[in-house]
């Protein structure tokens, strides 16, 4: 049973609707509906079991080039070969399962949100039962502090006020009602007589008629979205990787295929010929990517955890580096996320009120200038705020926090730096009588007793409607009757803090006749009042905020708003933080419902702030944007943000506020809730992508020198000039451990003053192709030279021991070139990569070993080599270095040749 316009019925034509009473269901029909639509809970569909997750894992080109040289080098009796192929390939898939498992937890968090239990009306009694046992029908019961089991219409309400930032992202709670008075398109968060699965009652109690159950309620549709929401499976690197390892293992098999050929031609046997084939595969994969971005990723990780960032996704940080739009919700993550008092008007003067959080930090000031003293209007003003307050301030190790209604724990705190505090107030004016805050009357009353005996009453509420109840005004020369220009001037003064996108209290007491409290009604207490001033307060933005933003800006980083919350709010806060300008409006739900996806497209990247929306919302605005080609960040805090945390290419949630669906649905979690560290975020991404395609540029330059002289000797007829497991070892530790240490070199300090990369770069553009093509092409024309001198005179075991030597070297020697693609060698300090000399350092000495180690010889099967060869071997294998330092000062000469990379 299903419906949208629940909230502009009666209570009772909803009632006759969903087949109900006020007297409840019965039991009987309680079961039935329990059976036929199935127990009140969120159930995760398209969930993916761990096999198919295992599966994916297999499913890349140069996965499936190794595993079939796995399969010739054994069946042609290389075993340790075949083994060791097959160990690179176990350990990229171990490391990918444990990336991917995580995701399948997302859903499961949304279950912890909803009520374990419920109070329902049945057969005219009231009973609490599990909440998965709630049917459409259920007469619900709520009071303070329960959590809503269910999406229901609202029959009955006293003083009622629920929480609903989970949900739509509005700070305050919210004011609720019966009365169906709104109309059908008012958005979700201003549904005055409807209250949501999974929302909190603040004050008040209620009686509500149950219109949706488990995967119906607004709760239930955002499962249904992330369910069916993908997030993006592939990082833009990965992307890039994936094409050019298609290219690159394309063309690696159709050199195999024709050198095959070529082979038989010449009469070459054919399992020599296999076994020359498993060499080329091997010359052709970069068996030590995978490891290589794994580390440079972890070791990312591990600084973003230093800056209070946690990464359940390695490859997020690599996005949010390409990342160049920044969706991000603002309660609780542009803003602290709490009600701060603003300003206080009395007596006929604005007093700015600083500091935030619920601390005694912060000040009055009037004209910029702290006031030296107390002022008798502030004053009066603060004892208003305080004597009408049910919330209390509690001080535990320096940490303040609130109890009870945050807007009102907001006022304690201003009137606190006014002068006025709390437990002065509470013992010289005993609390008689408590006339709680309603929408009809839309203010709430506290009458205290005096020390003289009498009664005096303090009335906080919309200035509006409490302005009629008065007949006096307190200034600064004392009380005197309210004229009609006092009324007018005060509704101005209100109307001007409004447009400052500040939630405006009005103020007002009296002195009661009576002497007693009995018979005294809200009526009879609020007239003939003394209005005594204005409170303007929001929910204030961070300040690291504002410098976070501008960073952004310089990085070439759009920032978008997207909030529950008021427009003006939403658009005063965007100002504030330079994410909007002065003459943009926000956007909001009812517009975006008009628009069309393409239409959504067309003018997503003119508009800079989004309110009023809902989780559908959201999730539109991110998929426009990637539409464009962007790459997209979504921050939030609230489950109505976790569809679009999910469907972003990076999902940022923030720790502290934010609720555990919204963290498991993210990428990356902030630990202090703070926007700024975003930043370093995007800095740690666009060093580690640097990084990354520095060291897949040294890789890669080594594979093509193997791969042209491999290739080089089946087209002169040669045998292979080099064996499998030379391959692996060159591939896997001659290459793979310095390509460890480029991966975690430095970062430039220049990298946030890029503008971000674009979707379409391509990972191998003209530079980095020159660059891996000189490079390889010198190396392999060192390495045959070598080969080719030593075979007529020493035989193939010793000639490919030493091709093999001058390789290792060649690599070694050319990664201390490799760690920039423009600075030249000298300029480029051994102190701020240490680990790359020790790894050079020992790794040579560990080739000399092997070739003087009956054991380590044997299973690398190379000879005896002298240390005078040894040496003639490490100068020939510097020529590759030498040639790419000469390479870069060609560039830096002729800057027409060094081409953007």
């Amino acid at each position: 049973m299903a419906a949208d316009d629940w909230h502009r019925q009666s209570a009772e034509a909803v009632l006759t609707q969903v087949g109900s009473a006020p007297s409840g269901l019965t039991g009987a029909d309680a079961a039935a509906r329990l059976a036929a639509n199935g127990p009140n809970r969120l159930s995760v569909v398209n969930a993916t079991s761990t096999l198919q997750m295992l599966g994916r894992q297999f499913t890349s080109m140069l996965v499936w080039v190794l595993i079939a040289a796995a399969i010739v080098s054994v069946v042609l009796g290389q075993l340790g070969d075949g083994l060791a192929i097959v160990a690179v390939v176990i350990l990229n898939a171990t490391i990918g399962f444990f990336q991917e498992y995580r995701a399948e937890r997302a859903l499961a968090a949304l279950k912890g949100m909803t009520a374990p239990r419920g109070t329902v009306r049945r057969d005219g009694r009231v009973f609490s039962i599990p909440a998965a046992d709630i049917v459409v029908g259920d007469i619900a019961s709520l009071t303070a502090g329960d959590l809503v089991p269910a999406d229901a219409r609202l029959v009955s309400a006293a003083t009622l006020s629920c929480n609903q930032s989970a949900l739509t992202g509005e700070s305050d709670a919210v004011p609720k009602a019966s009365e169906a008075t709104e109309p059908l398109e008012t958005p979700l968060a201003e549904r005055r007589n409807m209250v949501f699965l999974g929302t909190s009652v603040v004050r008040g109690t209620a009686e509500a008629v149950v219109v949706a159950t488990g995967m119906a309620t607004e709760f239930g549709r955002i499962a249904g979205l992330m369910a069916t929401t993908t997030g993006s499976d592939d990082t833009p690197l990965q992307r890039r990787l994936d094409a050019f390892g298609r290219v690159l293992v394309w063309s690696a098999l159709g050199i195999v295929a024709l050198l095959f050929g070529v082979g038989l031609l010449r009469g070459t046997a054919p399992l020599e010929l296999l076994l020359t084939s498993v060499g080329l595969a091997v010359a052709a994969v970069p068996e030590g990517l995978p490891a290589v971005v794994t580390v440079a990723l972890s070791m990312g990780v591990m600084r973003m955890a230093r800056r209070r960032a946690l990464v359940r996704r390695l490859a997020s940080v690599e996005t949010l580096g390409a990342t160049n739009v920044i969706c991000t919700d603002k309660t609780g993550t542009l803003t602290v996320g709490a009600m701060t008092v603003r300003v206080m008007q009395a007596g006929g003067r604005r007093y700015d009120v600083t500091g935030e959080g619920y601390g005694p930090a912060g000040d009055l000031r009037r004209d910029g200038q702290t006031l030296p003293g107390p002022v008798d209007a502030l004053v009066d003003l603060a004892t208003v705020l305080v004597a009408g307050n049910h919330a209390r301030l509690v001080e535990n190790d320096g940490v303040w926090s609130a109890h009870g209604d945050p807007t009102e724990a907001a006022l304690l705190v201003a009137a606190g730096k006014a002068g006025v505090e709390q437990q002065r107030i509470d013992r010289e004016l005993p609390t008689q009588a408590d006339f709680p805050f309603d929408s009809d009357r839309k203010r709430s009353t506290v009458v205290r007793r005096a020390s003289d005996g009498t009664l005096r009453a303090f009335t906080n509420g919309a200035p509006g409607p409490l302005l009629q109840q008065c007949t006096q005004l307190a200034t600064a020369e004392g009380i005197r009757p309210l004229t009609a220009e006092d009324r007018a001037r005060i509704l101005a003064e209100t109307s001007v803090l409004a447009s400052e996108a500040l939630r405006v209290l009005g103020s007002a007491r009296r002195d009661l006749v009576a002497t007693t409290i009995e018979g005294l009604s809200a009526d009879a207490v609020e007239r003939d009042l003394v209005f005594v001033g204005l409170t303007g307060m929001r929910d204030p933005a961070r300040a690291e905020a504002k410098v976070a933003v501008a960073t952004c800006r310089a990085a070439g980083i759009r920032v978008v708003m997207i909030t529950g919350d008021h427009p003006e709010t939403a658009s005063a806060i965007a100002r504030d933080l330079g994410i909007a300008g002065p003459k943009d409006t926000a956007v909001t739900g009812v517009a975006l419902d008009a628009m069309t996806d393409a239409a959504l497209q067309e003018r997503v990247a003119a508009v800079a702030v989004y309110a009023r929306v809902t989780a559908e919302h959201k999730l539109r605005i991110v998929r426009a944007w990637q539409a464009t080609g962007a790459v997209v960040a979504m921050t939030g805090d609230g489950v109505n943000d976790a569809p679009a945390i999910k469907g972003a290419d990076i999902g940022i949630a923030m720790g502290g506020s934010g609720t555990e669906v919204a963290r498991q649905a993210a990428d990356l979690v902030i630990t202090d809730d703070n926007f700024a560290t975003i930043v370093a975020a995007v800095e740690e991404g666009r060093g580690i992508y640097d990084n990354i395609r520095k060291t897949l540029q040294y890789l890669l330059a080594g594979n093509t020198g193997e791969l042209m002289l491999m290739t080089a000797a089946v087209v002169v007829g040669l045998p292979a000039p080099l064996l499998p497991i030379h391959l692996l070892w060159i591939n896997l530790v001659t290459d793979g451990l310095p390509a460890l240490c480029l991966a975690t070199d430095a970062i430039d300090g220049d990298v946030m003053t890029r503008p971000p990369r674009p979707q379409d770069e391509h990972l191998a553009n003209p530079r980095f192709l020159s660059t891996m093509g000189v490079t390889g092409f010198i190396t392999a024309v060192v390495a045959f030279a070598v080969y080719a001198t030593a075979l007529p005179s020493v035989g193939t075991a010793a000639a490919r021991s030493s091709t093999f030597a001058v390789l290792v070297c060649a690599e070694l020697l050319r990664s201390f070139g490799a760690r920039s693609p423009t600075r030249a060698l000298w300029r480029l300090s051994v102190w701020t990569n240490l680990p790359l000399v020790a790894v050079v350092a020992g790794s040579l000495a560990l080739q000399v070993w092997s070739q003087h180690s009956a054991w380590l010889g044997g299973f690398l099967r190379v000879t005896p080599l002298s240390l005078q060869g040894g040496a003639i071997l490490l100068m020939l294998g510097a020529i590759p270095l030498m040639a790419m330092e000469f390479l870069k000062s060609l560039r830096r000469h002729h800057p027409r040749l060094a081409v953007t990379g």
